[in-house]
């Protein structure tokens, strides 16, 4: 029998491995995001990553989400990922009785057992999370780019942290919510982030291994694996030490390589080439389809009247600050005493609220100079109470409050409003 393909198309992420005449490990291509287009990032991977020839393949192994639909076209066994998993697992780690494995868009808890008549490593059980992405690698990616982080600077972040602050994990709109708060409260990055990973532990244990025993010693694997944030997290909310709560060296990889082992074992798939996935592309099978773009047409209600500031020199005009502060968006605006708007700025928050409050102002500045005299400001929004310590504000207004004085002043007939933000509604 010649060499054996593993593959494990998962839903943000393509891994390929190879296993030699001797099921070893002899090729591990580097975890390959696919960005929703599974079948072009394997076919890239097999062309140009590959180190071993296509001729010495005879038969290949497929699992993950994505993997399915293209497992006979490819001549490959189809393998169930909790199997792969554990397969894996039990070859390269005998001694491991439970597997933690989490991807970008799903979680596993799976318990293992040794059946000392057969010499083989069984599922004892095994608990998934549902359809929610909370709890998963693709809400830490999200909450990483949010704050203007790299994963790998998200998880350094987290390990300098003393004091994790308590974050609701269990929903994943709930601890965007409570990270909010946080911010807009000036708490540290570093706990925040910190918070977040030991969130995502504490659901993990209290919903996916709800009424199991997690027996040591246990492995972590799947892409979050990669995340040193959350495996302080995992192992300081178990109460596991470095020897209880392992992390494998191809912990990206335990899904192709627990595929690969099972077609071996098989021994029944005939490995067709790289020429099978390429059909598999011209029949449309991962060929890009697109609706029109949406088109922003203009809205009925017409934007107040702006004042124009007089050139050169002469008495200042005296403008009013206003200052929302949002989940995802800041506003600022300078209005005259006639409540005509003289100069307004749209910037990001982004998890910033003070650098974005400021840029905001100095914006502003920028665009009316020191031909206004400021009478006074107002805050509002989920971090008004921070930022009118930060500018010294006369007023600090909840937002249904701003949001409805603002509406009647445009339109007095108004009796029902709807105002959808980035965060609440």
């Amino acid at each position: 029998m010649g060499k054996v393909l593993g593959i494990d198309i998962g839903s943000i992420s393509v891994n390929v491995v190879v296993l030699g005449e001797d099921g070893s490990v002899v090729e591990v291509v580097p975890y390959r995001r696919h960005l929703g287009r599974p079948l072009n990032e394997l076919v890239k991977v097999l062309e140009r990553d590959l180190k071993t020839s296509h001729g010495e393949i005879d038969r290949a192994g497929i699992t993950g989400s994505g993997a399915r639909q293209i497992a006979a076209a490819m001549g490959a066994d189809f393998v169930n990922e909790v199997i792969a998993q554990s397969r894996a697992t039990g070859v390269l780690f005998p001694n491991v009785r439970t597997v933690i494995e989490i991807g970008g868009e799903d979680s596993k808890l799976i318990l293992l057992n040794c059946d000392e008549r057969l010499g083989t490593i069984l599922i004892e059980d095994f608990a998934m999370n549902t359809i929610c992405a909370a709890g998963t690698g693709s809400f830490l990616d999200q909450q990483a780019t949010r704050l203007g982080l790299s994963i790998e600077e998200f998880a350094d972040l987290a390990l300098q942290s003393k004091h994790p602050p308590r974050i609701a994990g269990r929903c994943s709109v709930f601890a965007k919510t409570d990270m909010i708060h946080l911010q807009q409260e000036a708490t540290p990055e570093r706990d925040i982030v910190a918070g977040l990973c030991y969130a995502l532990a504490r659901n993990f244990r209290s919903t996916i291994g709800k009424g199991k025993e997690i027996t040591k010693p246990v492995s972590f694997q799947g892409g979050v694996a990669a995340n040193a944030g959350m495996v302080h997290a995992f192992r300081d909310i178990l109460g596991f030490d470095e020897k209880e709560l392992i992390i494998p060296e191809q912990y990206a990889s335990m899904g192709a390589i627990g595929a690969a082992l099972v077609a071996a074992e098989r021994g029944r798939s005939r490995w067709r080439g790289l020429e099978s996935v390429r059909e598999l592309l011209t029949v449309g099978g991962d060929e890009e389809r697109a609706h029109e773009p949406l088109v922003l047409e203009l809205s009925v209600i017409s934007p107040p009247a702006k004042a124009s500031l007089r050139e050169g020199p002469g008495e200042k005009i005296g403008v009013y600050l206003g200052i929302d502060v949002g989940s995802i968006s800041t506003n600022v605006v300078a209005m005259d005493e006639q409540k005509r708007l003289v100069a307004r700025q749209y910037l990001m928050t982004a998890g910033r609220p003070i650098e974005a409050v400021r840029k905001g102002i100095a914006l502003v500045g920028d665009e009316i100079g020191d031909r206004v005299q400021i009478l006074g400001a107002g805050t509002t929004g989920s971090g008004r109470y921070l930022i009118a310590d930060f500018v010294g504000a006369d007023v600090v207004k909840n937002e249904i409050t701003a949001q409805a004085r603002a509406s009647v002043e445009i339109d007095p007939g108004v009796d029902t409003i709807f105002e959808i933000g980035g965060q609440d509604s």
